[in-house]
């Protein structure tokens, strides 16, 4: 599931708009390592469409800068509760101004490397988005899993739990995982929020 080219198209304008140069900044995935603007970058927006993943029970923001290292591999042992790591890299770290989770069309369910099936994706039609990326992950997390007991009648397990939310806060300190600590502003219908 990529990001919508709307939802890209509408943050470069507002980073336009807020002064940012177009030739100093770009929107990539795998060749983030190579890319000459994320290699002197001071500033990055975590853009991830919500889903459900093979190896970290959840595709979220964490897991998103997974391309920023050299082995990606390296980092899914334990349900990729090393990602947190990643963060404490230098082409990431102190980095990040904004997180954001599109939860436009989320997938909530999955069992198997690259499983996509159209069955278990629906119109959400939200943004998850914080400056503390395991706060923002922690409520998505907890979104699908509300969803596929709605959907389910009972909460299906994920091929692993997302362990790498928790490791996250406890390990790298990188922010809070816990649901009850965690301030969640809603805006806009509420009608089958969820949350």
């Amino acid at each position: 599931l990529p990001t919508p080219p709307e939802l890209e198209a509408a943050l470069k304008r507002r980073v336009l708009d807020a002064g940012v140069a177009e030739k100093d900044m770009d929107i990539d995935d795998r060749g983030v390592l190579t890319n000459p603007v994320f290699l002197k970058a001071t500033a990055l927006i975590n853009v991830r469409p919500l889903r459900t993943h093979h190896w970290s029970g959840v595709g979220t923001c964490l897991k998103n800068y997974i391309m920023f290292v050299p082995n990606p591999s390296d980092y899914h042992a334990d349900g990729c509760s090393p990602l947190g790591k990643i963060w404490t890299t230098p082409p990431v770290k102190g980095k990040t101004r904004l997180n954001i989770l599109c939860a436009l069309t989320p997938q909530f369910y999955g069992r198997g490397a690259h499983f996509f099936d159209r069955r278990y994706v629906w119109p959400y039609k939200g943004l998850i988005v914080g400056t503390d990326p395991v706060a923002v992950d922690t409520i998505g997390a907890h979104l699908l899993q509300t969803k596929r007991i709605a959907h389910f009648g009972e909460d299906r397990a994920l091929d692993v739990p997302p362990a790498h939310i928790t490791q996250a806060d406890k390990t790298y300190r990188l922010g809070v995982s816990d649901l009850r600590r965690i301030r969640l502003i809603k805006s806009g219908w509420m009608e089958e929020a969820l949350i």
